[in-house]
């Protein structure tokens, strides 16, 4: 039987082919555990798993990862609201969010994996970007540089003048300190005071939100494999950079063979988020 799915980056429906000579390789990117999930959540990963059940079903072998965000800006923020500790926090909600899951009769994934227990990789990937002059350092933050990777935009198909504004919304900070354009994205930041840290040889600090997906999906699934899924908010700037980080380090294309991603729930009108509550 023949599988077709869409890809976002080449804008069309393909012919499924695995790799060859190992499971099929499928990512998706989890919660960031920092509050209740919704059914915006619920409807994401429940259509991956009718995806990862179809894959069995027509006898691939599939390594299903998916992660969970336990460390960023989000967390760190919600638990300084609620004088908590960011990992205490971020374990009630994993708990609850494994619970209702499994209520839906969700097929756990073979790997589900903290950011904060696979920092070594993601500096291991950082030193990689800035040897292949990539990346750059600047007052102990280290950024992507936007401009050295011309095929950014490739997934989202947004025009660079679209791009900031966007990216702003989810998370970038234009004016970081030392950055050489707004829209380069950090890959490893200084931590406040009262914030986590860890040692680098840019200083202690903690890593940016893109670079913790590519070190992980490559730490379990290999440089290339064949599907990465998300909602479909993740597509810029999260997946976008994905895409120009692990291409760069690694040299080799595709990293990823489909990038897949579920609508968006409405509610009132606006996209169903922690954020609006």
């Amino acid at each position: 039987m023949t599988l077709r799915l869409h890809d976002a980056r080449r804008g069309g429906s393909f012919e499924f082919e695995p790799r060859g000579g190992r499971p099929v390789g499928l990512y998706v990117c989890g919660v960031t555990p920092y509050d209740t999930g919704h059914l915006g959540h619920a409807f994401t990963y429940v259509s991956f798993d009718v995806l990862h059940r179809y894959l069995e079903y027509l006898g691939h072998d599939v390594v299903y990862v998916q992660n969970l965000t336990d460390v960023d800006d989000d967390m760190l923020r919600k638990a300084r609201e609620l004088g908590e500790d960011y990992l205490a926090l971020g374990n009630r909600h994993v708990t609850t969010f494994l619970t209702e899951m499994a209520a839906l009769n969700w097929l756990p994934p073979d790997r589900l994996t903290r950011a904060t227990q696979h920092v070594p990789q993601m500096l291991a990937l950082i030193e990689r970007l800035l040897e292949r002059d990539h990346a750059y350092v600047a007052e102990g933050n280290v950024y992507f540089s936007v401009g050295s990777w011309p095929s950014y935009g490739e997934l989202s198909k947004l025009p660079r003048d679209a791009m900031l504004p966007i990216a702003n919304e989810r998370g970038n900070v234009p004016d970081m300190p030392g950055k050489r354009d707004p829209l380069d994205f950090v890959l490893w930041q200084r931590s406040a005071p009262d914030e986590p840290a860890w040692e680098s040889p840019w200083g202690p600090g903690r890593p940016g939100w893109h670079v913790e997906c590519s070190a992980m999906s490559m730490a379990y699934l290999g440089e290339q494999f064949e599907i990465h899924g998300g909602g479909a908010d993740l597509a810029f700037p999260h997946h976008e950079s994905e895409i120009a980080q692990s291409e760069a380090a690694t040299g080799r294309r595709p990293f990823v063979q489909f990038w897949m991603h579920a609508g968006m729930l409405s509610h009132a009108g606006a996209k169903m988020s922690k954020s609006l509550g």
